[in-house]
């Protein structure tokens, strides 16, 4: 049985020649209409896998504490940039930001937030887990967008 993704993939490989593996990954991973991440919700029990952030707050907390200390021997720049490429639920970034609000209140406040993810679905979800920071938070489709947002 061939999945309706596997056709289309199969037509654009037809149509152009051979695909990079990078335009494979994508197109499994983020495809509009088939793409694993734009179909359904994988993370936790329910899902099929469960990432550090989930099992344990000290992950992300931990990496807060390491972008306070980076941030501090860069001279505490007021330009910043937190950026999390595929933030699953978005639990690490608010253990980190909870972190990053109580140990470095002015990173916190100056810092631009910045989330990288494919998914609606998943962005929904993401809003959700990260209310509490209100208007901080910028969504990208990709790094790229960020890239050009960001200049």
């Amino acid at each position: 049985m061939t999945t309706a993704l596997a056709q289309k993939i199969k037509s654009l490989i037809l149509a152009n020649g051979p695909i990079s593996v990078t335009d494979y990954f994508a197109l499994c991973l983020a495809d509009p209409e088939h793409g694993y991440y734009k179909t359904r919700n994988p993370f936790g029990r329910a899902g099929d896998f469960v990432t550090a952030p989930e099992i344990s707050q000290l992950f992300g907390e931990m990496v807060g504490i390491f972008l306070v200390v980076a941030w501090q021997r860069h001279g505490e720049p007021l330009d910043a940039r937190i950026v999390e490429i595929g933030p699953g639920r978005g639990t690490m970034m608010a253990d980190m930001l909870r972190v990053v609000a109580r140990l470095a209140p002015r990173l916190y406040e100056t810092a631009s937030i910045h989330l990288v993810e494919t998914s609606p679905a998943l962005q929904t979800v993401q809003r959700e887990t990260l209310s509490a920071h209100g208007g901080k938070i910028a969504w990208h489709t990709s790094f790229d967008e960020f890239r050009t947002a960001s200049r």
